[in-house]
């Protein structure tokens, strides 16, 4: 489904269903170089089971227009919008490694319009190393198989989100590539890399949250270490913390574990 959002359209999965008013509203916010399709399998059971979802391509991403935020906070005015033109008065946002913030951001600085925030592989500060920034920009094929290495624990954990067996590596490599490709005139891999790095909001916007918040991290994340998101932790009004046996793509590596964490977070 295409929604006009700042005048120009924004993609949102819905997982096969039509929206209704009178269900709860989830949005599922992916990362940098991600698109929707990251969330398959937790998308796909809520719109099941009762959820309008929205799970958005970001702006100047996969199957987007507009240009591609260059910060958080422009990001995190873009859900809003979208939720403005859905109708939707309050909803679920979740969001994963740089859609972790900006479902931060996002709740924060409209607390009447959240009723609950999970993040999703999330750190604070999301700091990007240099030889990744660069590479971004100047190799951003290399900076991918980076990416990639450090996103998994494992190649092939099982099972996975589309079967025992699959080669999560080599499929996150493609979807990085493709998305990449999606949008020739902009680096949005460097864009996304920098306004993660330079987000300084994390701990101001985490004491303005009023609603319960979900940190769902992977014990083998080496991308988002789950000792760095141990400040946003203390700061949470009503936080949670489910830990998952895997790496940055958890949604993926150990989609069932991530799903339940949802399952039972979001529950009416």
């Amino acid at each position: 489904m295409n929604y006009n959002v700042h005048g120009a359209p924004l993609y949102a999965y819905t997982g096969g269903k039509n929206f209704d008013p009178a269900k709860p509203t989830a949005v599922f916010i992916h990362g940098v170089l991600n698109d929707h399709s990251v969330w398959i399998l937790q998308t796909r059971y809520f719109a099941n089971h009762g959820w309008n979802v929205l799970a958005i391509d970001l702006p100047g991403h996969g199957k987007s227009g507009g240009k591609a935020p260059t910060s958080v906070q422009e990001a995190a005015s873009t859900v809003m919008a979208l939720l403005d033109e859905a109708g939707i008065s309050k909803a679920v946002l979740i969001g994963h490694s740089f859609g972790s913030l900006i479902a931060l951001h996002a709740t924060a600085e409209n607390p009447s319009r959240v009723s609950k925030l999970v993040m999703v592989g999330t750190a604070y500060p999301m700091r990007v190393s240099p030889a990744l920034l660069e590479s971004s920009l100047n190799d951003p094929q290399k900076a991918i198989h980076m990416v990639t290495v450090f996103s998994h624990s494992t190649l092939a954990p099982p099972p996975s989100a589309l079967g025992p067996g699959t080669w999560l590596l080599g499929g996150s490599k493609a979807l990085m590539k493709r998305v990449l490709a999606s949008n020739p005139h902009e680096n949005i891999f460097n864009i996304g890399f920098k306004a993660c790095d330079s987000y300084d909001q994390g701990e101001v916007s985490m004491r303005k949250v009023a609603c319960p918040t979900l940190f769902l991290l992977g014990n083998k994340d080496q991308m988002t270490q789950p000792k760095a998101a141990q400040g946003l932790i203390k700061l949470a009004h009503e936080g949670q913390v489910a830990m998952v046996n895997a790496g940055h793509q958890l949604m993926v590596e150990a989609p069932e574990e991530a799903l339940n964490a949802l399952i039972s977070f979001c529950k009416k």
